[in-house]
């Protein structure tokens, strides 16, 4: 095919994900063209294992898995080409009582987000796939609607549905330049010429972090050797479903009467350290049969079979791997216009039809077609453009594969990376830390005598005691949190005010030093930033959002500012430490330690004022996350161990403590307090989540969402946020189905234990297919399914703690 002059959008890589969004481009009636260096699925497509999963841990990602197994069922008839997609269903072993816990927990999620994964007895499960042998299991869950396909045959029909809806794709065209002028995309250059775009969608698989690398984009991915064995037929049954046995770390699929086996060793070898070989097309590596001895003699006890099957081949292929385990989609923040697709950690067939049809829809309609949080490109931050960190912290994520996903768990490797001032001294007060972004934050204190460190468990952890402390003195004293790592923007300029009005769902038009807490909503007036804005001065915002959300929300606030307004926003992340003061004697302790007037008339709830602590500067927000008195302290952060170590002398007789995350998340439970990505986000409006006393509509200042909030506040909604509570021996993490009336309803967005209720608390949405309100909610009876089980639970719209918010304000 002749090379085109231009095309309104431009796909780079013909895999799964290029030609799956390709495909869902063109049924769009959107002008595509796919370049291809060598040959579709040349890359790693072709040498994918193919087993099709849905299950996650996230509502919508799950959602855009079964998208693929919808779109798999549809494909040969739509192209008449074959797939050699089988729909046998997916088994996953447990072998150990904690396992069968996580598989039980796993199965509990399914049922939230509608799927029928079924727990079967280990005969039961002999039965589906009867080449194991069952000595060891304990249980086994079974999912009907998974499957396996042929990686290169669905990849070459979503080439041919594209082709049909007028997309071209050019096969041995590679890109050798991204065309760019004054730092916007305008095309892709190539050996047979220029080729003009507006849009540009890299999905080249391991090859595109070194791509977009070149126009500044950071995509952190590195190639990992995955091995897998392919056995001579020996009469395997071709019905056999795949399965999972994650304690031996191990999958299997039947293929041609026999069995195809791999899995993820917990010492993976990374590939490519230093560039990719130049060519690398439907290559392989040379198998490292040495390497995989230690999974084969994972799996010979359980399929004995193996002992005397033929070995047809060892596949070793590389494939790109992240730093958490999900794939990257999304607008790259750096640069307007120009999408990823890629990292698909060894699942993209089963992602390939999905994230496909996310990924189109976002490069034409500016948005995915829901929140796709997990996996967004904004979910990265500073550390991630450092390759090094990157490699280093896949491959933990890579023998973590199989691995129990224990709650709370945290990585350990690149650790520690960015660190407050005051991290040696909180370590050796018995900080024990996690890690968001690179940031060590104190998660929890152990005391005299207590092991300074996380035990994983599904039952109550080592640090519930702790936390109990913590979250005790901050209802009865005072604590004082490390919260350096929040995310910390200045907006400043002339058109400061109007700008921010636009973005910001409540009214920031304000005196200065007010605080503003607000949403910032998408154009279907869902939650896409939550945050606090402090207006400093006339013509300046000191905006403070979660760690977490650095990358997302400074993109979001940037692409926003109308482009006739002036106005600068600038990330000072770096520049501020931030003490958090909090507790019934916050302002005992704070008022000796400054000159200023804290009293509650000087110094009301919502105000921010300058004061000096020790010589420092200090912008004091009295504000809370956790439902007592107290104030946030912004200060620079030289000035950091000054200031806390001022703090703790005055604080030392009213029994201050050092507190942690932990803490932190058990006392916004017990005041209902939401969080971004969990509780809110894209697909939540503010009068979903009971936050619709935050947005400005009965001002005449337009900002955006507003339609949106003022169409469903004129029709209803059809969710809502509640809380509900059950006894304080059942053990709540989230993801538990909600029972209203004996009928599903939705599920726990996020979960814990209130230690001053005694009680396990969680949050959700209840749904429905028709509008609702608060009468139906509360009119009620509930249940949670946790593990399978159901419990009785009560619900209450109302903060459980202080709702009338006397502790805050007084």
């Amino acid at each position: 095919m002749k090379l085109p002059s231009s095309s309104k959008i431009i796909i780079v890589g013909g895999g799964i994900i290029g030609c799956s969004t390709a495909y869902h481009l063109a049924q769009m009636g959107q002008e595509v063209l796919l370049l291809e260096k060598a040959q579709l699925t040349s890359g790693s497509t072709w040498h994918a294992a193919g087993l099709v999963g849905q299950l996650r841990s996230n509502a919508n990602i799950t959602r855009l898995l079964g998208y693929s197994i919808d779109l798999y069922n549809t494909l040969e008839a739509e192209t008449g080409l074959a797939t050699g997609w089988k729909m046998n269903g997916g088994l996953r072993l447990a072998c150990n009582a904690e396992r069968w816990t996580e598989v039980k927990r796993q199965a509990t999620t399914a049922h939230s987000f509608g799927l029928d994964m079924q727990l079967l007895t280990p005969q039961e499960a002999q039965d589906l796939w009867p080449l194991m042998d069952i000595g060891d299991v304990v249980g086994a869950a079974f999912l009907p609607t998974d499957g396996q396909a042929n990686p290169a045959d669905i990849t070459q029909a979503l080439a041919k549905g594209a082709r049909a809806k007028g997309a071209k794709l050019v096969e041995h065209t590679p890109v050798t330049e991204i065309l760019t002028e004054k730092g916007k995309i305008i095309g892709v250059r190539t050996p047979q010429g220029d080729v003009i775009c507006e849009k540009l969608v890299l999905c080249c698989g391991q090859w595109t972090r070194e791509l977009a690398k070149t126009i500044g984009v950071t995509v952190p991915l590195v190639s990992v050797e995955h091995q897998y064995m392919v056995t001579e037929p020996f009469g395997v049954p071709s019905n056999l479903p795949t399965l999972r046995d994650p304690d031996r770390l191990t999958y299997y699929k039947e293929e041609v009467g026999g069995l195809v086996m791999g899995g993820y060793e917990p010492n993976g070898i990374p590939w490519a350290k230093n560039g990719i070989p130049d060519p690398f097309d439907f290559q392989l590596l040379e198998s490292n049969f040495d390497h995989f001895e230690q999974l084969v003699d994972l799996a010979l006890p359980r399929v004995p079979a193996l002992q005397t099957a033929g070995i047809k081949q060892l596949i070793n292929g590389p494939e790109s791997f992240t730093p958490d385990g999900n794939f990257i989609l999304g607008e790259a923040p750096e640069m307007t216009n120009v999408f990823i697709g890629a990292g698909f950690n060894a699942f993209g067939i089963a992602s390939g039809g999905g994230a496909g049809m996310a990924l189109a829809e976002w490069v034409a309609n500016g948005a995915p077609p829901y929140d796709m949080w997990p996996v967004d490109i904004r979910r990265f931050g500073r550390p991630h453009a450092d390759e090094d960190w990157v490699r280093t912290r896949t491959m933990e994520a890579y023998g973590k594969h199989y691995t129990m996903a224990w709650p709370s768990e945290e990585h350990d490797s690149g650790r520690p990376c960015r660190r407050s001032p005051l991290y040696d001294t909180l370590l050796a007060g018995g900080a024990v830390f996690g890690e968001k972004l690179g940031w060590e934050r104190p998660n929890w204190f152990a005391q005299d005598g207590e092991e300074a460190r996380d035990i994983y468990t599904f039952e109550r952890p080592n640090w519930h005691k702790a936390v109990a402390r913590e979250h005790k003195a901050a209802r009865e004293a005072a604590v004082l949190f490390d919260q350096t790592s929040f995310a910390k923007f200045i907006l400043k300029g002339p058109d400061a005010e109007a700008a921010l009005n636009w973005i910001a769902a409540n009214r920031v038009d304000k005196p200065v030093w007010s605080i503003i807490y607000t949403q910032m909503l998408n154009d279907k007036g869902g939650i896409e930033c939550d945050l606090t804005c402090v207006r400093i001065a006339q013509d300046e915002y000191y905006i403070v959002t979660g760690t977490g959300y650095a990358t997302h929300d400074f993109d979001w606030i940037a692409r926003n500012i109308p482009a006739d307004m002036n106005a600068q926003l600038v990330d000072v992340t770096s520049s501020n430490a931030v003490l958090s003061l909090f507790g019934p004697k916050a302002r005992d302790i704070l008022a000796a330690c400054t000159r200023d007037d804290i009293s509650h008339d000087s110094f009301a709830f919502g105000q921010s004022r300058k004061i000096g602590i020790a010589g420092c500067p200090v912008l004091a927000l009295r504000i809370t996350y956790v439902g007592e008195l107290g104030w946030e302290l912004h200060l620079p952060v030289e000035y950091a161990l000054t200031v806390y170590q001022a703090l703790h002398a005055a604080g030392a007789p009213l029994g201050l403590r050092n507190a942690g995350y932990r803490a932190i998340e058990t006392l916004r439970l017990e005041k209902g307090y939401r969080a971004w990505s969990s509780d809110i986000g894209p697909d939540h409006t503010p009068d979903e989540a009971g936050l619709g006393w935050a947005v400005k509509l009965k001002s005449n200042i337009p900002f955006r969402g507003r339609a949106a909030v003022q169409a469903q506040r004129e029709s209803g909604v059809k969710k809502i946020m509640a809380t509900f509570t059950c006894d304080g021996d059942v053990i709540l993490s989230g993801r538990e189905t909600i029972y209203r009336n004996g009928v599903s309803c939705g599920w726990l967005s996020s979960a814990g234990f209130g230690h001053t209720l005694g009680q396990s608390i969680g949050m959700g949405y209840v749904r429905s297919d028709s509008v609702i309100d608060k009468d139906y909610v509360m009119a009620g009876d509930y249940e949670l399914e946790v593990a399978t089980l159901r419990v009785p639970a009560k619900i209450t719209l109302a903060p459980l703690y202080d709702p009338k918010m006397d502790r805050v304000k007084s």
